[in-house]
């Protein structure tokens, strides 16, 4: 992608799954990359497969100190900060009426309320600057109905608004997309699925298969290049047709 060599990245929920992924995308394209996620073991994971980082650093996005904190540090590692994508999430399948309220509040409290967090955060400094690029992970169920995940529905419904928002008041100088994903076949997925299970849902899909991680990774970093100069304020699907028919496609 045009204009992504030595860029400074930073990726939350970058030890694993979708994160992990698009890390090694930017690494790639030549860019400098931090990640930022709360598993310990899994910074030094994705710190020994991919030697290339930046730095691999800890924190909550949850909470707006550790968030503060991290980006400070990350900031002086890559001497500045031109693209972030917030890629932290978390999910727990349960039905509505048994959600309980320390449940629904981790859930928004990561899912939206830590992008904006770390958004801000990053906002405020590229605005003083040399202006950048935010990349927010949505998802089709913040688009669609979806049973047995009302709060991580609810969280990436709002992350698909907040995005717009900052988009329009960000303007011209910082652009902000989101992505959002159908089906994607991390190994964590992967383990959740029974063959029969697998192939069930892959019916269900038009081109009848999970998105790899690594296809998400490449949307990314095509909207964080010069090739996507002109695209702000935008939700952009990633999911096999899953949504384009309806309950036809369901």
């Amino acid at each position: 992608m045009r204009g992504l060599h030595d860029k400074r990245v930073l990726i939350t929920g970058g030890a694993s799954g979708v994160g992990a992924a698009t890390a090694a995308r930017f690494v790639q394209e030549g860019s400098r990359v931090a990640i930022l996620d709360r598993d310990a073991d899994g910074c030094e994971r994705i710190s020994r497969e991919l030697p290339s980082l930046a730095g691999a650093f800890r924190a909550d996005v949850s909470d707006p100190k550790q968030v503060q904190h991290a980006l400070g540090n990350i900031i002086l590692v890559l001497d500045g900060l031109d693209v972030v994508i917030n890629n932290a999430g978390i999910s727990i399948r349960h039905s509505f009426l048994d959600i309980t309220p320390e449940e629904w509040t981790r859930v928004l409290a990561v899912n939206l309320t830590g992008v904006f967090y770390v958004a801000q955060g990053a906002a405020q400094y590229m605005m003083r600057h040399t202006g950048g690029v935010i990349l927010n992970m949505a998802s089709t169920n913040g688009m669609v109905g979806h049973p047995h995940y009302a709060d991580y529905n609810a969280s990436k419904a709002g992350v698909i608004e907040l995005t717009r928002s900052m988009a329009l008041e960000l303007a011209p100088k910082v652009r902000v997309n989101a992505v959002a994903p159908g089906y994607v076949l991390t190994p964590m997925q992967r383990a959740e699925y029974s063959d029969t299970m697998l192939e069930a849902v892959n019916q269900k899909i038009p081109l009848r298969r999970h998105a790899q991680p690594e296809e998400i990774a490449g949307l990314f970093a095509f909207l964080a290049s010069d090739d996507a100069a002109y695209l702000t304020g935008q939700v952009y699907l990633i999911d096999g047709g899953e949504t384009a028919g309806g309950l036809a496609s369901r």
